[in-house]
């Protein structure tokens, strides 16, 4: 029997950020009590608008408020696109720059005197959202979030999104500024799980080989083995349950497993508290033939740490996983 000397895949990772708005009239943390967390001031503009400077005409402030709001929008939107881990924290901090960007471009601005409340609503917002991206960061960084989909989720059920969202509704209403507009619908957050023994590819097969995989950790786990540069064969496995794949054939396979909360089958990948790992040592399949008997190897694979287990494992950069 193969065991590797492994503890827990499970990873759990909760990362606690206290973002706190600044504006005329006080501050409010972004996460407390109020009209949505946003801070309210006078009709007269943010603190930091410069002493005696006059008020943006209207078509002024929307030239102000397009240039800073859509690259906003626009970056938020795109976290969709990341199709790697790197790549994902990668668009949530560019998110967070235009976040900062567009913070530093409306602070100075003194805006018509019509929408001066929403205006400063909107800039408390946009500060709360820069450190809910900061924390998001971290969290990709931390491998707790490991998907476009689960980091949007855990946005779109933010207090600083929906703080976000309304204060750029209320200047679209209030005088018909749409450049803070957020146009698109995060998804919700799942927790997806297949059964025990679902095969997620089946490439090389045809064999008498035998794999059994017991897995007594507290998460889900995905085990893939790899012949040369292509995937073999790749077996769901439930937390505290055991798989088993038939029909291996012969040849050295490296043995990859990574584990997590709600996989996602059409990205290969779990959306939260991901981790990549393999076992050091390859695993041999040979079949032999005599004049009176066939003989073929039968493997158990236990991914949590067992006693007198005799298998090495090593953690695998997400980007030299096999995808």
């Amino acid at each position: 029997m193969i065991s590797p000397r492994l503890s827990a895949l499970a990873l759990a990772a909760t990362l606690t950020l206290t973002v706190t708005a600044c504006t005329s009239g006080g501050s409010r943390g972004s996460s407390g009590s109020g009209s949505g967390g946003s801070a309210s001031g006078s009709s007269g503009g943010s603190a930091s608008s410069p002493s005696g400077a006059p008020a943006l005409t209207p078509e002024a402030y929307q030239v102000e408020l397009d240039a800073a709001g859509q690259p906003v929008a626009n970056a938020l939107r795109d976290i969709s696109k990341a199709r790697t881990l790197k790549s994902l924290g990668q668009r949530v901090q560019r998110a967070q720059t235009a976040v900062a960007a567009a913070t530093e471009r409306l602070e100075p601005l003194r805006p018509p005197a019509e929408i001066g409340t929403e205006h400063t609503d909107y800039l408390a917002a946009l500060r709360a959202m820069d450190g809910k991206l900061d924390e998001l960061v971290q969290d990709v960084d931390g491998r707790s979030l490991c998907t476009a989909s689960s980091v949007l989720a855990r946005l779109g059920k933010s207090s600083e999104f929906g703080n976000l969202k309304e204060a750029g509704a209320d200047l679209a209403g209030g005088g018909d500024y749409r450049g803070g507009l957020i146009k698109f619908s995060p998804p919700k957050e799942r927790t997806r799980r297949l059964a025990s023994g679902t095969i997620l590819v089946s490439g090389i097969r045809g064999g008498r080989g035998g794999l059994t995989v017991k897995n007594g950790t507290a998460g889900d786990s995905v085990v893939t083995l790899v012949l040369g540069k292509k995937k073999a064969v790749s077996v769901y496995v439930r937390k505290r349950s055991t798989a088993k794949v038939s029909n291996i054939k012969d040849g050295k396979y490296r043995v990859y497993f990574t584990s997590g909360t709600d996989y996602d089958r059409a990205a290969r990948s779990f959306t939260r508290n991901c981790n990549f790992s393999k076992f050091d040592d390859p695993l041999p399949y040979k079949t032999t033939y005599t004049s009176t008997q066939i003989r073929w190897d039968n493997w158990t694979l236990s991914l949590n740490k067992v006693v007198g287990g005799n298998a090495s494992t090593s953690d695998v950069s997400p980007d030299d996983f096999p995808a």
